[in-house]
């Protein structure tokens, strides 16, 4: 059985944060309904790279959903979410604060209704403080925690990392706060709960000494490239033919092993060096050396002997050297899949791994509206209220 198996989770938010949220809870067995509007869906099914007018994207993100369409600004769509809340273990919701409420649909109502509820609610800046009301995107979140500061070139323009961080990391505080939630519910008294996420708190709370750094001593922690400022040594090191690799020598024994390998001994055994505060004092020092002896050489000879002396060294990988390693292909990193439609499709596995319940990929992503029928049908609503509620998008299920 699933670990989730029975979990009832109603999602309402649309693109990154609240789906990932959703789509984490339904890789482990959650009955997921997602509700998407009427006109087009959720934007996601048309961002980034198309096939056949969908974006590949959109499978990921809605596998093992179902999805229903409905104009949340109407009596009728409204009146359909309360009914569904009704039954819902969990709600996730991404929208701006106040929407909800707006629509007759936030918490106090909700769990008037249904007082088990838990509610999980994304927004880039929480649901409370002077800033609660301004819409937030996940590149917002991202420099107001810390982290956009950090990324980069020292005295370059700041750079975003490639991919949306800063939602999926509010995403997985909120699947935490999820399950937190449902634990304190089942086993300390029976009643449901508001996780309220900020994206901005959610990159924050992953910034490691930053702040501490800058109470205790004034330290204002800028950008360092490819370095791990006060620890070292830890970098990207350029080799014969131009590829870059990896070196993290950081720890006090790694160290050692480290300059051994590179032929030099005299730094293995400074004892000023023995330590990594010693060792931050001499960065430079050290990553010349490294970097003047991977510069002779090509990366797989680099690789090969710092494995072969027991450091932590690697490849910056593409997607494609991702779809040829073969520690992705064991622990079924990839997985080969399909659409709606029949048509194959590799997408990532799941993460993490349990012994005795993994997670699986169940359904793929739905068509817009395509379990109307059959999920409105079980609330009470007539079925051909639900077809037209869809405006015949997509075959009841």
């Amino acid at each position: 059985m699933d670990a989730l198996h029975g979990l009832k989770v109603l999602e309402l938010g649309q693109l990154i944060a609240g789906p990932f949220a959703a789509k984490t809870l339904a890789d482990f067995g959650a009955d997921v309904i997602k509700i998407e509007p009427l006109d087009g869906g959720d934007p996601l099914r048309q961002w980034r790279l198309l096939r056949e007018g969908t974006s590949v994207w959109w499978e990921l993100q809605s596998r093992n959903k179902r999805s229903v369409a409905l104009d949340l600004r109407s009596s009728e769509g409204q009146a359909a979410v309360r009914a569904l809340a009704a039954e819902a273990d969990v709600l996730i919701e991404n929208f701006k604060p106040g929407t909800l409420e707006g629509w007759g649909l936030g918490w106090e109502a909700l769990h008037a209704l249904n007082p088990r509820l838990v509610m999980l609610r994304i927004s880039g800046f929480g649901q409370t403080g002077p800033y609660a009301g301004k819409p937030g995107f996940g590149v917002l979140g991202e420099a107001m925690g810390g982290l956009r500061h950090l990324s980069a070139e020292p005295g370059r323009v700041p750079v975003r990392v490639g991919v949306s961080i800063g939602d999926t990391l509010a995403a997985l505080h909120g699947v935490i706060g999820v399950l937190l939630a449902l634990r304190h519910r089942d086993q300390g008294g029976g009643a449901g709960q508001v996780i309220d996420v900020a994206l901005y708190e959610s990159v924050f709370n992953v910034m490691e000494s930053l702040l501490p750094e800058y109470d205790a001593f004034g330290a204002v922690r800028g950008a360092a490239g490819s370095a791990l400022p006060g620890i070292a040594p830890s970098n990207a090191y350029a080799c014969a033919g131009g590829a870059y690799v990896l070196v993290a020598g950081n720890g006090d024994s790694i160290f050692r092993r480290l300059m051994q390998a590179i032929g030099r001994d005299d730094l293995a055994r400074d004892p000023g060096l023995a330590r990594n505060d010693g060792r931050v004092a001499r960065v430079a020092e050290i990553d010349g050396a490294i970097g003047a002896w991977t510069a002779t050489r090509a990366i797989d000879e680099v690789i090969r002997v710092l494995e072969a002396a027991g450091v932590p060294v690697g490849r910056i990988y593409t997607v494609a050297d991702i779809a040829a390693d073969p520690q992705y292909q064991a622990r079924e990193m990839i997985v080969q899949t399909h659409d709606v439609d029949g048509r194959p499709l590799k997408v990532p596995g799941i993460c993490p791994k349990l012994s005795d319940t993994p997670g699986r990929l169940r359904t793929p992503a739905p068509r817009l509206g395509q379990h109307n029928a059959s999920v409105l049908g079980q609330t009470g609503w007539p079925a051909q209220a639900a077809n037209d509620e869809a405006n015949g998008q997509g075959p009841a299920a």
